[in-house]
């Protein structure tokens, strides 16, 4: 294209200029070298100018966490934690002291990544335990159950190992996972003695494919196996702690549920019931499972937005229609909020009740977020509240940063 012009003697033209004058001193893209990289660094400022903007630069606070957790992963050696720590307490106090001037978004930044990196660190100095390295066979263990997982042809078991004895090796393991026998998995909170064939954490199947034996090692797992004999329940010599009666009376609850649905459904619509009440997929059948993920609906079977967004907002409304029956209650008193902090608790219920995976936890601080901003009369934006709740599960969990659950990131 060219700009019209006028040519003293002659009809009317184009001018060969492009882009047009007029366009270019407005800011467009001029035609070469140096005015075209003038241009698109003004460009770039005024992008950079609008994302740290007041309410704008939060959510890249995770993006920057989560990109330090990530440089840890990819680290060739442990980092010493020491450093790692004083290192984000020295840039978190620069961008403090840095709040009001222009770079402050900048050193927001780099604390951030700073941070990530040492919470990573931080978060694998706290949980080291050991691993088993070569298989060993006939192991006599003794320990709490931990955690009951029923599968679809075998069942397993996560074992809080009090005592270990092996014919080879010193090896102290904390937890293994153990496979058993479909339908003789002990319960949750027994104290149990059997004999067990351990193998090492399963490494990448190849270079750069998914890692389990992190996995593993994040929960606390040093080892798996199945057992070889029988499973003897005995006496506990201690008590097993809050947690492990916390964990035994959760199972419990999912057990109830599971025998209350398999009483009215069967087969894979008792599994699908299941999974989406307690969590557990493991049930559901091989064809029904390819063909949820073939047609796309796979994620509906994982506890994430969409079902903690339902179980909130059915109680939300319910409840406050409810106390709107009652005239004093409806205009005296804030039901709204006290509707709001129904549905956060049910929300928290059916977090612990579903096994609490980190698909299930972010979503579950979105709806936080949400109906807390309703309790304390703010209002809550959709992408802030996605930003606070990954930081708020990459605090918690680094790990999840290289986990599948991870990248589902996405408003209830």
């Amino acid at each position: 294209m060219a700009e019209r012009g006028r040519v003293p003697g002659r009809t009317q033209g184009y001018a060969g200029t492009w882009p047009p004058r007029q366009a270019a001193r407005a800011g467009g893209f001029a035609p070469s070298g140096l005015s075209a990289w003038s241009s698109f660094a003004e460009k770039l400022r005024t992008w950079i100018r609008a994302e740290a903007g007041a309410g704008r630069l939060l959510p890249w606070v995770p993006i920057a966490f989560g990109t330090g957790i990530a440089f840890y992963f990819t680290a060739d050696h442990e980092p010493v934690l020491s450093v790692a720590a004083v290192a984000a307490i020295v840039f978190c106090a620069a961008a403090f002291l840095l709040r009001r001037q222009k770079i402050f978004p900048l050193f927001v930044m780099i604390a951030a990544m700073a941070a990530g990196f040492a919470t990573a660190t931080w978060k694998t100095a706290r949980i080291a335990h050991g691993a088993l390295e070569r298989p060993l066979y006939s192991v006599s263990l003794t320990g709490f159950v931990e955690a009951r997982d029923i599968r679809e042809r075998t069942d397993r078991f996560v074992l809080r190992v009090a005592q270990m004895e092996s014919p080879r090796g010193q090896i102290r393991l904390e937890r293994v996972r153990l496979s058993v026998r479909k339908g003789t998995a002990p319960d949750v909170g027994s104290f149990v003695e059997l004999k067990a064939r351990l193998q090492p954490p399963l490494a990448p199947l190849r270079p750069g494919s998914y890692d389990f034996s992190r996995d593993m090692f994040f929960q606390g797992i040093g080892a798996s196996g199945f057992v070889t004999g029988a499973i003897k329940t005995v006496e506990p010599p201690v008590s097993g702690g809050l947690s492990l009666r916390f964990a035994a009376f959760m199972q419990g609850l999912r057990d109830a549920i599971d025998d209350r649905i398999r009483m009215t459904l069967d087969g894979d619509k008792r599994a699908i019931a299941t999974a989406l009440l307690t969590g557990r997929r493991d049930a559901i059948t091989t064809p029904v499972n390819d063909a949820m993920f073939i047609s796309g609906l796979g994620h509906v079977l994982s506890i994430s937005g969409y079902h903690m967004a339902v179980v909130a907002g059915v109680v939300f409304f319910a409840v406050r229609a409810l106390l709107a029956l009652i005239p004093q209650l409806a205009a005296g008193y804030p039901i709204k909020k006290w509707s709001a902090a129904a549905a956060l608790a049910a929300a928290a219920f059916y977090l612990l009740l579903s096994g609490a995976e980190v698909a299930t936890q972010r979503s579950f601080f979105m709806t936080a977020v949400v109906l807390i901003a309703v309790m304390v009369d703010r209002r809550a934006v959709t992408f802030r509240t996605l930003a606070v709740a990954a930081m708020i599960v990459l605090a918690l969990a680094p790990e999840a940063v290289v986990h599948p659950s991870f990248q589902s990131l996405r408003a209830p």
